[in-house]
């Protein structure tokens, strides 16, 4: 009963607002900017860590010419 209440003194409030000049305001303009500084610090983060990355490659070694043993025979 409360919650229906409530509802209806809001109702003339929805009333005077005027659906073509609704706009985000500043929350809006504030969670878009902490979203796109947040975009640039994991990208910041990810050149770093790219930039730490060793991408030589290490000759390949030789296979030997007797078949590998299969693990079971290992371990007995």
């Amino acid at each position: 009963m409360y919650a229906t209440q409530a509802l209806t003194n809001l109702v003339p409030l929805a009333e005077e607002l005027d659906k073509n000049k609704v706009t985000p305001g500043v929350l809006g303009f504030i969670v878009f900017a902490a979203l796109a500084v947040g975009v640039w610090a994991l990208m910041k983060s990810m050149n770093r860590h790219m930039g730490r990355v060793n991408f030589e490659e290490r000759p390949a070694e030789p296979a030997s010419e007797e078949p590998a043993e299969p693990v079971s025979a290992k371990r007995k």
